[in-house]
């Protein structure tokens, strides 16, 4: 049987800021909201969140005999995440700044798995880092580690919504379970509602992907054409302006250093750049999903969809998947 504390010390040992322990269950209320957002075409383009539903909100389904979800995270709050002076027009989404999580946090969870493997032999399990249908924010209430805010986000007490989150699913059980994270602690602060650029976020607790600004800078190509705000890449208007955030340490871990700071850059620096100089700079980070010519796009959203350089951009970064529905662009 695994030992909750154990794991927790071999996390933080890992550099996880944060780790809790959930038993493997269905989420059967999670589940029908999601199906009801689905149900309002709230997804948009999003294609991939209609399948595997009855996965995404049972840990079991995913991996066969799971009973235990061991939930971790990551503050990787940057300058970026403090806001950009009024009129900057090339704003990229703080998380964007550094190498991808993905990489950093699929390594670490394997760390930690290794760990634990040492010590419990025939421990078997899978790592997650926001590519499988599976509810991230959900499992992380579950294991105590925040709250689910008005914008759809985990709110955590100490590193507010600037988490990331990975997970593994493995097949023992846990000699304690840590309780669900009760109620929100958002009291009566509707900041991140009233500060989405685009109307996304008109209901709380709901995104509405057809305006989400993430979704239009982020994704594969997308239908429509919406203001984006200055922003290139994500995202971070509803977080930058949460008290929680405000209050939240600077990443601590190396990992997650900005490989260039984008309130530095104008977009006369951004459209001069050529492939060669993006590839070395910034080619470890989720910008190169979209690829350069892409983002100097969005610097001009009147010039029309360069579907060749969509395409070269996703065949260099497989689509990432988001979790609980939005479009935010980290593991939910």
């Amino acid at each position: 049987m695994l030992v909750a504390e154990r794991i927790k010390l071999l996390a933080a040992r890992t550099g996880f800021d944060l780790c809790g322990v959930a038993s493997c269950r269905r989420f059967a209320e999670s589940e029908a909201r999601f199906r009801a957002w689905l149900g309002k075409g709230c997804h948009a383009s999003l294609g991939y969140l209609e399948r595997n539903v009855d996965k995404r909100f049972d840990p079991r389904l995913l991996v066969d005999g799971a009973r235990t979800a061991v939930v971790c995270a990551v503050g990787y709050k940057n300058r970026a995440g403090g806001g950009y002076p009024e009129g900057h027009r090339a704003k990229v989404a703080s998380y964007a700044c550094a190498t991808d999580y993905h990489t950093t946090l699929r390594a670490m969870l394997h760390r930690l798995f290794a760990l634990l493997a040492a010590e419990y032999p025939g421990l078997a399990g899978r790592a997650f880092v926001d590519t499988a249908p599976l509810s991230e924010k959900r499992l992380a209430v579950e294991a105590g580690l925040g709250w689910i805010g008005r914008q759809s986000l985990l709110v955590t007490p100490r590193f507010g919504t600037y988490v990331l989150l990975g997970e593994l699913l493995l097949t023992d059980e846990a000699d304690r379970y840590d309780a669900p994270f009760e109620g929100s602690r958002c009291g009566s602060c509707r900041r991140c509602l009233d500060s989405c650029p685009s109307g996304a976020l008109a209901e709380p607790y709901e995104v509405d992907a057809r305006r989400c600004i993430s979704r239009h800078t982020v994704e594969r190509e997308t239908d429509g054409r919406i203001d984006l705000g200055g922003w290139i890449f994500g995202c971070d208007a509803c977080q930058s302006c949460c008290p929680y955030n405000r209050q939240a340490p600077m990443h601590a871990l190396p990992a997650f250093d900005p490989l260039f700071d984008p309130v530095a850059m104008g977009p006369a620096e951004w459209l001069a750049m050529d492939e060669a100089a993006f590839d070395a700079r910034l080619g470890a980070t989720p910008l190169a999903r979209s690829g350069l010519r892409r983002l100097q796009r969005n610097l001009r959203p009147e010039a029309e969809p360069d579907a060749g350089g969509a395409a070269a951009a996703a065949n260099r970064c497989p689509e990432k998947k988001t979790a609980d529905g939005g479009a935010a662009p980290r593991g939910e």
